[in-house]
């Protein structure tokens, strides 16, 4: 790894995938996308791994997208309309990574499960998290869009209706709304998850890889062949927004901890 913000182990064909950087929640810098990405590369070229695990370090999964690195150089919205195209490319980047690996992947969740790392975990295959995540399509409350094929992943998992509700208001839901939606493959206590999903990795493990890999081929292309067109979709959409006054209120009032005041400009 180029840095320390992804740790990566393999131990009896399970590569496991830890996001690193507990002090942001996991917040998914570009730095991060950089480390994710090798460490995805090197799973998907080793011919012993047969099955992936995508996890967070320090009790969450991730906070979603590094809002300190998109004003890392101020408030002025051709920078940060810039900054934020790369961030979204990079979190796209990796949705599509995960989707294209042929070997399955299983999302443990607990803790903050929020904005781009919400919809990195909905990309993945199989989704086990503990009762304590908290789950959030933040973005509303910034005046952004979903990044990391949030709305195309969402409306083929639970269909447009709700993931206007989702998406538009924002709300956190819990471990058992996300069972309800069928958003999440099984609940667990906290105590519980990581036998859980040593549970899940080696029965999948055991089981035909060539098959496996087949079925998830079958699956992208019966069920996400939109992905690409909505990923370039949002970048177009959140490089407009990053330059929009409700935007910057948006994130400053995140910064200073304050319900932000929208003028719809």
């Amino acid at each position: 790894m180029s840095q320390s913000l992804v740790e990566y182990q393999c131990e009896n064909h399970i590569a496991t995938i830890t996001l690193n950087d507990p002090k942001s929640l996991n917040a998914f810098s570009t730095a991060l996308k950089v480390d994710v990405l090798e460490a995805l590369d090197q799973a998907e070229a080793d011919a012993q791994v047969r099955v992936i695990v995508l996890q967070g370090a320090g009790g969450n999964f991730s906070s979603g997208g590094d809002i300190k690195e998109m004003l890392s150089e101020g408030i002025d919205k051709e920078i940060i309309s810039n900054k934020l195209k790369g961030m979204v490319d990079g979190a796209g980047e990796v949705s599509l990574k995960l989707r294209h690996i042929h070997k399955p992947i299983i999302a443990k969740l607990e803790g903050a499960v929020a904005g781009a790392g919400m919809n990195l975990a909905l990309t993945c295959d199989f989704r086990i998290t503990a009762d304590n995540a908290k789950f959030v399509q933040a973005f509303v409350h910034i005046g952004l869009v979903p990044d990391a094929g949030g709305i195309y992943l969402l409306n083929q998992l639970v269909g447009p209706a709700k993931t206007t509700e989702l998406v538009m208001l924002g709300d956190k839901i819990n471990a058992q709304d996300m069972a309800d939606l069928n958003l999440v493959n099984q609940v667990v206590s906290s105590e519980n998850l990581d036998e859980a999903v040593a549970k899940l990795a080696a029965r999948l493990s055991a089981l035909p890889g060539k098959a496996l890999s087949s079925m998830k081929h079958m699956i992208n292309n019966n069920a996400y062949k939109g992905l690409n067109k909505a990923l370039d979709m949002e970048v177009q959409q959140q490089t407009a927004l990053a330059k929009t006054d409700d935007f910057i209120e948006g994130v400053t009032a995140f910064i200073e901890k304050r319900k932000p005041v929208y003028q719809g400009k």
